[in-house]
Formats: C-alpha cells, sequence, structure tokens
C-alpha cells in the first residue's frame, strides 16, 4: 500500500494498535493520511489448553521498535508528533501496587513478566459461572450474562489460584489502560475498557453511584477490590481516580516512555478503547455514497447522526459488531448498552462473532485437499483464500452456475465451532453440516470454504436482524480487517444482509487509523481539558470507501433467503436436541450416583490404578476425549 510522502513541517499523530498477534504503529498528518505504518509480531504463551497469555514487557518493547522504525525509515522529525493513543485486545493486565511491576498469572508458577491473561483465555469456566449466576443487575449492560471473554472472571481466576499474599498486592488494568499507564505513569482509566469489559456501570445509569458495583463485587467473592474506595481497579472517579471517553488527553508522555519510544517527552496521550471501537472510529466516519435507503434523509451524508444507520464489523480472529445510538438499546445475547465509552452520554452495544478469520482458516487447514491446495496456490504466487476464490469460479463456469452461491445450494454449514458470542452468547454451541459427503477432492475444499464464508454472511444477518428487531436502526455495514479483501465473502455479506458493505481505503490499517484519530483529539485538548469533538476529527479525517451492494438477481436473493432459515433451524435446533439430552443424561446421573458403596469401591480402585499405571487408559495433555 503507498502512502502519503511526508512534510516534516506537519503536525503528526500515533495511533498505537495492540492485536493478539502484533503491535501496530501508524503516523498519520493533520489531514487524516497514513504516513508510516510498521508493526512486530508479540508473544503469546500457551502453558495449559484454554489457557493464553501474554507480557506488558514484551508488548511494550514491539510498540517501540514500532513507533522507531516509523521515524527512521520516514525520516519523521520526532517533534513533529503532537499525540499518541493506544487500542488493544480486552485483555486483562496484572501489576504490584507497591512496585508497579508486572505479576505473573501463570499458574502455578509465579517467576516471569507473563502477565496479561489475554481476552480468548477460557480458563475461568467456574467464575464465570458463578457471577452470572448472582443475575445481577449489572448484568443487564452485558448482554444478560458476563462473557469468559471478560476481565473480572479472569480477576476472580487468579483470586482462586494466586497466593493469597501476591493477590493482595495486585492491581488490575485492561491491557489499554496498561499501556497508557505505561506511557504516563498516571491512573487514569478509561470507560471503554471499564465499562464494556470489567463490570463498570456509568455514575446516574440505573442508579450507580460510584461506577464500580460493590454489593456485586462482594456477592462474587472480589469484596477486598472494594477497599479503600476500589483502588486496585482505578478508584472513584473524581475522587480517587479519573476516568475519561474516548481520546480525552488522560496525560503526557513520561520522560522513562519518550526515551524508550525515541520521542520527546510531553506530548499528549489520549484515553484508548478496546481495539474493536477504534474500528468504529476508523470507519463509520468515511465519505460514501451507499444509496438504497442506507442514509438517513434526515441529515447530510456526513452528519454524526448517520452513525446510528451504521454497524461497525471490525474483522480478524474473530468479528465484533459494533452499533451507537443515542438512548440504550438492550439486545439479549448483544453486549451493552455501554455509555460513555466513545462519547459522553451515547451509547454503544457490541455484538459479535467468536471466530471468523480463524474459523475461515480451521475449516481450510483440517480438509484433506488442505496441502495440494496449499502448494497449488504457491505455484501461482497467491494465498489460498484468492487461490480458492479462483477455484470456485472455475467450477461455477464448469456447470454455467447462475452465481457461486448456486454451487452451495444443497450444502448447509453452520459453523459454532468455537461457541456463539451473539445472538445466543452460548459458548457450547457447536457446528453441523447438512449436506456431507465423502468428497476428498479440492472441489470438496471450495465447496466447504464456501459454506463457511456463507455461514459467517448469514449470523452476520442474525446479529443485525435481532439488534434491529430490538431498537437499533442498522442500514449498512463498514467493515476493517483484512476480510475486507476476499471480494466472494464480501459480496456474501452484502446480499445475505440485504445492505451495502463499505470496504475502507486503508483495509489493513482501519483500527490503528481509528487509534491516530484519537491522539489527534488528545493534542487538540486546551489547558482545560477541553478538545475537538470526536466526530469531527472523524470526519475530518477518514477517506472515501469502495461500497459493495447486495446482489440484484432475485433468484439469488431468494435463494441465501431459504438458506438463512435453514441456518435459524440448525442453531435452535442444536439448542434443543442438546436440552433433551442434557435432560436424560441428568437423570441417568442422578441414578448412578445412588449406586452403593459396594459396587463404587471397586470403581474408584480400577481409576486410581489407571492413573499410577498409565497404560491404555492414560490421558495426556491436549488429547481429545
Amino acid at each position: 500500500m503507498a502512502y502519503n510522502s511526508v512534510n516534516p513541517y506537519t503536525d503528526h499523530y500515533i495511533g498505537i494498535d495492540v492485536g493478539t498477534g502484533s503491535a501496530r504503529a501508524c503516523v498519520i498528518n493533520s489531514k487524516g493520511d497514513i504516513v508510516g505504518l510498521a508493526s512486530e509480531n508479540i508473544g503469546l504463551w500457551q502453558p495449559e489448553q484454554g489457557y493464553y497469555e501474554q507480557s506488558t514487557t514484551d508488548i511494550w518493547r514491539c510498540i517501540c521498535t514500532s513507533v522507531k522504525r516509523i521515524l527512521d525509515q520516514q525520516n519523521l522529525d520526532p517533534s513533529t508528533i503532537r499525540g499518541l493513543a493506544f487500542d488493544a485486545t480486552c485483555s486483562l493486565a496484572v501489576f504490584s501496587e507497591d512496585t508497579d511491576e508486572p505479576v505473573s498469572v501463570t499458574h502455578p508458577r509465579y517467576d516471569n513478566d507473563r502477565n496479561i491473561v489475554l481476552w480468548l483465555d477460557h480458563r475461568p469456566v467456574e467464575e464465570t459461572a458463578k457471577i452470572n449466576a448472582t443475575e445481577h443487575n449489572l448484568l443487564r449492560y452485558v448482554g444478560g450474562t458476563m462473557s469468559i471473554e471478560m476481565e473480572i472472571p479472569k480477576v476472580l481466576w487468579l483470586k482462586n489460584n494466586m497466593p493469597k499474599e501476591l493477590f493482595d498486592r495486585c492491581k488490575f488494568y485492561d491491557l489499554t489502560d496498561a499501556l497508557t499507564h505505561m506511557a504516563t505513569g498516571n491512573e487514569n482509566r478509561s470507560f471503554c475498557s471499564t465499562v464494556c469489559k470489567q463490570g463498570y456501570v456509568p455514575v446516574g445509569v440505573d442508579g450507580s453511584v460510584k461506577g464500580w458495583q460493590g454489593d456485586f463485587l462482594e456477592t462474587i467473592g472480589l469484596g477486598d477490590l472494594v477497599k479503600d474506595n476500589f483502588r486496585r481497579l482505578g478508584g472513584v472517579n473524581k475522587e480517587n481516580g479519573h476516568y475519561l471517553s474516548a481520546g480525552e488527553k488522560c496525560g503526557t508522555l513520561s520522560e522513562k516512555a519518550a526515551n524508550e519510544l525515541g520521542l520527546p517527552a510531553g506530548i499528549a496521550v489520549g484515553s484508548g478503547v478496546i481495539d474493536a471501537y477504534a474500528g468504529w472510529i476508523g470507519t463509520v466516519g468515511a465519505k460514501v455514497h451507499l444509496g438504497g435507503g442506507a442514509l438517513s434523509s434526515e441529515y447530510a451524508s456526513n452528519d454524526w447522526h448517520q452513525a446510528f444507520t451504521r454497524l461497525a464489523a471490525v474483522a480478524g480472529t474473530s468479528t465484533c459488531h459494533i452499533a451507537m445510538s443515542p438512548k440504550p438499546v438492550f439486545v439479549k445475547g448483544v453486549w451493552g448498552p455501554y455509555r460513555d465509552v466513545l462519547i459522553p452520554d451515547y451509547w454503544l452495544a457490541e455484538g459479535g462473532q467468536s471466530a471468523t478469520g480463524e474459523l475461515l482458516k480451521h475449516v481450510i487447514e483440517t480438509h484433506p485437499a488442505f496441502q495440494t491446495a496449499l502448494s497449488t496456490a504457491e505455484s501461482y504466487n497467491a494465498n489460498i483464500y484468492d487461490y480458492l476464490n479462483e477455484h470456485l469460479k472455475d467450477m461455477a463456469a464448469k456447470v454455467s452456475a447462475p452465481s457461486i452461491s448456486y454451487l452451495g445450494r444443497h450444502f448447509f454449514f453452520y459453523g459454532d465451532l468455537f461457541g456463539n458470542r451473539s445472538p445466543i452468547a452460548d459458548p457450547r454451541m457447536t457446528g453441523s453440516v447438512i449436506g456431507l459427503s465423502s468428497d476428498k477432492s479440492m472441489d470438496g475444499l471450495a465447496l466447504y470454504y464456501y459454506g463457511c464464508m456463507e455461514f459467517i454472511a448469514l449470523q452476520t444477518h442474525q446479529i443485525i436482524e435481532t439488534m434491529n428487531e430490538s431498537g437499533h436502526q442498522i442500514k449498512s455495514i463498514f467493515m476493517s480487517g483484512s476480510q475486507c479483501q476476499n471480494k466472494i465473502l464480501m459480496e456474501l455479506m452484502a446480499s445475505a444482509c440485504d445492505m451495502p458493505v463499505l470496504i475502507p481505503q486503508y483495509v489493513h490499517a482501519a483500527v490503528c487509523h481509528g487509534a491516530a484519530m484519537l491522539a489527534a483529539k488528545a493534542a487538540s485538548a486546551d489547558r482545560n481539558g477541553k478538545s475537538e469533538d470526536l466526530w469531527s476529527i472523524m470526519d475530518r479525517m477518514s477517506k472515501p470507501g469502495r461500497a459493495v451492494l447486495p446482489t440484484e438477481d432475485q433468484h439469488e436473493k431468494d435463494l441465501l433467503k431459504v438458506k438463512y432459515n435453514v441456518f435459524l433451524e440448525q442453531c435452535h435446533s442444536q439448542r434443543k436436541y442438546r436440552g433433551e439430552i442434557d435432560d436424560i443424561v441428568n437423570k441417568w446421573s442422578e441414578n448412578t450416583g445412588k449406586m452403593d458403596e459396594k459396587e463404587a469401591k471397586p470403581k474408584a480402585e480400577q481409576g486410581e490404578k489407571a492413573k499410577a499405571g498409565g497404560g491404555l487408559n492414560t490421558v495426556l495433555p491436549g488429547s481429545v476425549v
């Protein structure tokens, strides 16, 4: 991708995006043009099945390397940098209160700097169930149940597994706030991090007095975090803590951080956001002619009211769906509504798919024809997705198919292989296939791949339909991430949802472009902290995008409608069947539990022998049973 050459006399702003696999730095000028982009892969450790850990020390090193690389490659004068801001995955970062050093989250070892429990870490299963069993009122603001991906279940797991004397020394951050802390040295927190992922309810919402819900923390076993006005979570706003909406100036770059980044101290640092929300900032302000009723006729095409009709779909390993509304909209299975997280007094909702990029990767790599497909793609100097798209086109041409969707007319793939985030909000959801055959060929792989793309599009339809039925007014989808480059997937998305899909100019950089806009907002702050409003910055700095419109072929529309009905049946039938089986199994278990000690003792002895002796009964770590 070509970026504009650098004018050394222009003001510049740095956005830092920390994803699951890499840290990226993006520099923009005052017009919003990207003038430099660099990334560095970050470490990821998986000490046990379902455990995922990272290190703030490692991430900070990658950030510093990326920023210095841009300054060097673009010959950029550091004195032109006016602002800096972060976005990151919604992961839990742990530091000690007394030394401000990282505290390891690895169990049972606590002697390394792996102090991040990553968002996709699924260790707190029991803790999540305990939290949701409280049915506390704050759960209304996370779609009815707190997800295992959120941070309070992970804090509770640490409480249950760390030595007490170590846990009592810990303070806790969302990763974005941890990076802001490392940059500024202060303890200011963002509404985006705390409201969206830590159970913070803004003051005045549903009678919330201090933001943090003390009775909730006491009930789940985290009462020690209530002490000293919630100090270890960031404190109480305007008492012993300070909370800000997206991009508000939360401090300045410290001497230590400035030296490590190769920048001058004193640069404005903006309050950061979770990475998906930076995707909203980086996409929904784009200049575009969508047509077809996708714009509200009451307002100008670039008026901020148009944001209420736009869904930001931030696609990567998983996909997050972000929508803004002027009033709270409660949607079962959709996280939120969250107030103040981007713009003060406005509400955000977050739906999502647990796996999209990861699902496509899994489906392709587990098919018998994968290695053949990969080798063939490499011979054409193409990635496997582009190659399979071309193969689908060839398949359609061979049978004179009216569309690629025609190829999958009798193939029904339901792909919740990694659980369901929205709108079912059921981590136990799995996949199913109707139309399974013995085909191990390249055509068979291409059909599975198509079915996976169709599933992603149909589930997006389900999420949008659920949100609109509850009160949202979504009329268009603003995508970001590498999936935007998949022409077949984007056309399926537009046609399945029957609305335009907007592809941003900076396909790979929309999220860090959004973070850089937060840096511009922070830099605009006056001595009283008042800054330019976020939408004004988005309108000024966003670039034109490209619209993908729904199919005009009525037959294809009708086909996708029928496929959607089958999709819904596969979704709901799975839960029905599982419920019926669970009823039987529960009765079975109750009955089995009543066997007398005489019968139970030999079974127990057999189990102990198997554990001690190994052999055929031994289950190795990571085995599937």
